[in-house]
């Protein structure tokens, strides 16, 4: 698709006239998906689609379309040609765009991955191995992603790789189950299998009598997917620069007032280490890494091109809102969380999770999935269902412990539309006085 998607665009922009510019971009995807209940395989589909996106630009204004590609030459040819000619009618009846913005300086590049995944039956082979005899239910999304620009002035960047995810839940009675993920660029089976081990454990645990906990402040160790859910409501907002200048954020209080979060904490768009490809929309590289909090403190923003242009500032990211986000990882090792913890709740995962004061990145939710308590660094019984409201500038600030030295690459499970390339890399943190209201 890559040779496909440079003809194509070649003969597009060969026909364009003097005072036009023409930004190209390619999207595909050949995925499987299975999906799995009381650990036998019950859909199993393969999707493959792509699509082409039409930028026409033009005496300051742009107008933009995008149609799905057939794989036909000819056929494909005609109808970009076709809604090319539709965008050209549109211009003149456009206003100026004054944040228009769009790369101008010609950066090839080329990003080809091998294969590195197991077969879906091979892969899934294994995780029923391992959880023979549980009842577990979950999706494989796995396959290649590519994406490719082209514009009229000669730039032509490329950008394919494999990666997977996992995502399953192993139930067990009532409200009981263990839910977990395992996502990536490489696979490992011997992971996977120590995942579902640890999920066997957890089982016999939750076979206990729950206890029941009243409202107040708890030691607690947050998993990198609970971590994540907490993060995905800071992102919302957290890091882009319109954001930030128009006041909007819910890290105001870091920018004006000089709040600090823990000085073990730094917070970066990690390019180089996602799946998004290296250019934007717009056809600006991105640098590798871009920090947003530096030992705690607040460093930078995510600027897409049209904040760059509004506020005179480099162009960063293609969107606002991280979509390789990272957190550096401490010095507490992932065996040790129990003994760490001493006494206090384990959260595997939570939901629903909302903010009660934006100001103050206040965020309410509920445990969910395995909650455990702990006592003496072991864990005794499960916890029923709790409601928690505490601000990020505690949690990553003045009550945060500990963070683990292992990270956990993960990778977001939507797929509507496209399967998502979105993922973030992140440890557990151990924090005291985390407050729960019920």
């Amino acid at each position: 698709m890559e040779t496909y998607f440079r003809e194509l665009s070649g003969k597009l922009c060969a026909a364009l006239p003097a005072g036009e510019v023409l930004l190209l971009n390619y999207q595909g995807e050949a995925s499987d998906f299975v999906r799995l209940n009381h650990n036998k395989i019950r859909q199993a589909g393969h999707v493959r689609q792509q699509a082409l996106h039409l930028d026409l630009i033009s005496n300051g204004r742009e107008t933009a379309a995008a149609l799905q590609l057939s794989g036909r030459p000819d056929a494909d040819l005609r109808q970009a040609q076709g809604l090319l000619g539709r965008l050209r009618e549109q211009l003149p009846l456009l206003p100026a765009d004054p944040h228009l913005n769009y790369a101008s300086e010609v950066h090839n590049t080329r990003h080809q991955d091998e294969n590195p995944l197991p077969a879906p039956d091979e892969a899934l082979e294994t995780l029923m191995d391992a959880a023979h005899g549980l009842d577990l239910v979950g999706v494989w999304a796995g396959g290649e992603m590519s994406h490719g620009f082209a514009n009229s002035l000669g730039q032509f960047n490329w950008h394919s790789s494999y990666s997977f995810n996992l995502d399953w839940s192993i139930y067990r009675a009532g409200d009981k189950a263990v839910k977990q993920n395992y996502a990536g660029l490489a696979w490992d089976a011997d992971l996977l299998a120590r995942k579902i081990l640890q999920a066997r454990d957890t089982l016999k645990l939750l076979g206990q009598r729950p206890k029941r906990l009243r409202p107040g402040k708890y030691r607690v160790f947050l998993t990198p997917s609970a971590l994540n859910e907490l993060m995905d409501m800071v992102s919302w907002g957290g890091f882009g620069l319109k954001r930030h200048r128009t006041a909007q954020t819910p890290l105001l209080r870091m920018v004006r007032e000089g709040v600090r979060l823990h000085k073990d904490i730094t917070i970066s768009e990690n390019h180089a280490a996602g799946l998004t490809p290296c250019f934007t929309r717009a056809g600006f590289i991105k640098p590798d890494k871009v920090t947003l909090i530096l030992a705690g403190a607040y460093h930078g923003c995510l600027a897409n091109r049209r904040s760059a242009r509004e506020y005179d500032t480099a162009v960063n990211c293609a969107t606002e809102h991280p979509q390789s986000l990272e957190i550096g990882g401490g010095r507490l090792q992932q065996n040790d969380v129990f003994t760490a913890l001493d006494t206090g709740l384990y959260i595997s995962n939570l939901w629903y999770c909302n903010f009660s004061d934006r100001n103050h990145c206040r965020i309410t939710g509920m445990t969910r999935f395995a909650c455990l308590w702990v006592e003496q660094g072991r864990a005794v019984a499960p916890v029923n269902v709790m409601r928690f409201d505490e601000s990020i500038y505690h949690i990553l600030g003045d009550r945060l412990e500990g963070l683990t030295r292992e990270y956990e690459h993960i990778v977001d499970s939507s797929s509507y539309e496209w399967r998502s390339d979105a993922s973030a890399r992140l440890p557990g943190v151990l924090v005291n006085d985390f407050t729960f209201t019920l």
